[in-house]
This record gives C-alpha cells, structure tokens and sequence, in this order.
C-alpha cells in the first residue's frame, strides 16, 4: 500500500517512515517558514514603514505652523501606516470632532488588518498540524494492525514500520505546532504594540484637532 510513497521518498528516509501524512506536515512547515520570514521584514526590519518616526516629526512641526496643506501633502506622499491614518482624520479637519475621530479609528482598523495579516493562518497551521499528526497515529495504527492481520505477529519488521509511522507524524505535528504558536504569540504581540503607538500618536492629532477646527483652515478635502 505504501509502496508507492518508500519509492517516492527513497532520499529521505525519515520521511517515508512517517507516512504521506509527513508530507502534508512538511507543507504546513514550509507555510510557517515562509509567514515568519515575511513577517520579520514588515514588522521587525521595516517598523519604521509603519509607524513612520521621521514623517511623525515633520508632520507635528507643520502641524504646530499651522501649514494643513503642506501636513496633507506630506501625508500624500509618505507611505507609512501612520500617514495614511493622519490623512484619514485631516479630511475631515473642518468637520465635525466626532467625525474626525471616527475617520481616525477607521483607517486604524484598516492598517491593523494589514499588520495583523497572516496571523489567523499561524494559528490555523498550528491547529492543523496537531490534527495531522493526529491523523498520521491513526493511519499508523491501521497499517500496523493489518500487517498483524494478514502476517500474524511474528513480523516484528513490518510491526516496526506501523508503529515508526504512528510516533513520527505525532512527533513532526507537535515540532511544527509548539513553535508556529510561540512565533504566533510573539507577533500578535509586535502587533499590539505597533497599534498602540499608532493609536497613541493618531490621539495626539486629535488633541489638536479642536483648535485646528477652530482656525477653519482653507485644507481642500481630497
């Protein structure tokens, strides 16, 4: 029955031993790998393309001045999360506070589902590698019980193939499933503290928002 896979895995050896379950695990893994690197370039390597300290400066001095224009274009033109946040609330300048504040949390939520993206998948690929090595104890357990059934037990080779390929995809479940969970929790985290400094800084426009309204600024809505 398994022929087909020994043959088809002759170079990897510990594989073919866990069964064609281990080759769903190793998809699952090279999933991981794949999210993990992606995600350390944007919310590690690339934090400033996101919470944009150098624009955040400019733009509080020509808040300060006064200069809404020059603040809209600079937003235009800046491709950090925080721009497109502080240009969501900068439309509505002459508007009512409540509308600016909503248009703040609006684009928020939107760049918040950009950093959080892939995220559910970690935690899905985690799942799912436990249920296949799940699967793989059951699949192993079946062969070894019918090579008993058609062998008798005195085949202590083939009874070592059944139970190899029952440990090893419960083994190779639980290798990918303990550290996608552990990188999952750590960028969830990253996650929240790149929100909070977003939150934090899209809180301070709003502060000023009340006297910028006051000056009613000649800021076309784009």
């Amino acid at each position: 029955m398994y022929e087909w896979w020994n043959n088809l895995m002759v170079g990897f050896p510990l594989l073919a031993k866990g069964g064609p379950v281990m080759l769903f695990l190793v998809f699952c893994s090279a999933l991981v790998v794949a999210i993990f690197l992606e995600r350390i370039w944007v919310l590690l390597i690339r934090t400033d393309k996101i919470i944009g300290n150098n624009f955040y400066n400019e733009f509080q001095e020509l808040i300060k001045k006064n200069q809404l224009e020059k603040a809209d274009f600079l937003c235009e033109h800046n491709g950090t999360s925080l721009a497109r946040v502080l240009k969501a609330g900068l439309k509505h300048i002459n508007d009512d506070f409540e509308l600016i504040k909503e248009a703040l949390e609006e684009a928020g939520k939107r760049e918040l589902n950009g950093l959080s993206r892939y995220l559910a998948l970690l935690a899905t690929l985690a799942n799912v590698s436990l249920l296949l090595g799940l699967l793989g104890t059951v699949t192993g357990m079946i062969r070894l019980f019918g090579v008993i059934s058609a062998q008798g037990p005195g085949n202590p080779g083939a009874l070592a193939g059944g139970i190899a390929e029952a440990l090893l995809t419960t083994a190779g479940g639980l290798v990918i499933a303990i550290p996608t969970r552990l990188i999952h929790h750590y960028f969830s985290a990253r996650v929240n503290k790149l929100a909070g400094v977003l939150e934090e800084r899209a809180s301070e426009f709003l502060s000023e928002s009340k006297k910028l309204n006051q000056l009613k600024p000649n800021l076309e809505k784009s």
